[in-house]
């Protein structure tokens, strides 16, 4: 690969980094509001069904990203992804903190008992999903390259699929079980919330899935890569 080519890689591997961490980031700083997608007019243990939180909206393409890098970059740039993004949200933690600290002027149009009520819980937020996170961004990562080898590169919806659906599993049950824990969120819609959100990144994760092979197949004319080659930035 030429020095030009590597000079490209990097740049495009350095956009898809800051669009992960953007979309992280977010989800944790918006996660308070609800909403309800009504495709269908259906009730799961009394919640109905897609009633869930407005940060799971950009939080899937998270996975759609790190499966791209996966595929095109290697385990460890994913890795590598994934740890940035734990530090950015950490970072953004103690900013909000900052913020929430520091008292109000008298003319602030935004006073301190709504900024917290906005962003108090992002804290506590933040730091359940950092766990979640972490966890189902190595599940992923692990679950796709274990069938990277198994297919030897081919079949690339059903690493990407499989790995999404199950890191996914993994991340609403573990994130709903945490913020129920802290009260943010009452026991009441527990199985609603995990149903619902789990169903619908398995949907979103079936619509991502021709954007990656769209994203692989430009990635493999541009830098001439055969199937299962990867990028060496190094």
């Amino acid at each position: 690969m030429t020095l030009r080519d590597k000079l490209a890689a990097q740049r495009i591997y350095i956009l898809l980094g800051a669009l992960f961490i953007t979309s992280l980031v977010v989800s944790n700083l918006i996660f308070q509001k609800f909403f309800y997608w009504y495709p269908f007019d259906v009730e799961i243990f009394g919640s109905k069904l897609f009633e869930i939180s407005v940060g799971i909206l950009p939080y899937p393409i998270t996975f759609l990203i790190t499966d791209l890098i996966s595929e095109i970059y290697g385990k460890k740039r994913a890795n590598d992804v994934v740890v940035v993004g734990i530090f950015a949200s950490i970072f953004s933690l103690l900013i909000i903190f900052m913020a929430d600290a520091v008292p109000a002027t008298s003319w602030s149009y935004v006073k301190d008992d709504m900024f917290n009520t906005v962003f108090g819980n992002s804290m506590i937020a933040v730091f359940a999903s950092m766990l979640t996170y972490l966890f189902a961004q190595f599940v992923d990562i692990q679950v796709y390259h274990f069938w990277k080898r198994l297919t030897k590169g081919k079949h690339l919806w059903i690493r990407n699929n499989f790995s999404t659906w199950f890191s996914q599993f993994v991340d609403t049950f573990t994130i709903i079980t945490l913020l129920c824990s802290f009260g943010i969120i009452e026991w009441e819609n527990y199985k609603g919330l995990i149903i619902s959100g789990f169903l619908f990144k398995v949907f979103i994760a079936i619509i991502d899935t021709p954007f990656l092979y769209l994203g692989v197949y430009l990635f493999r004319k541009r830098f001439h890569l055969k199937i299962n080659e990867e990028l060496d930035l190094l």
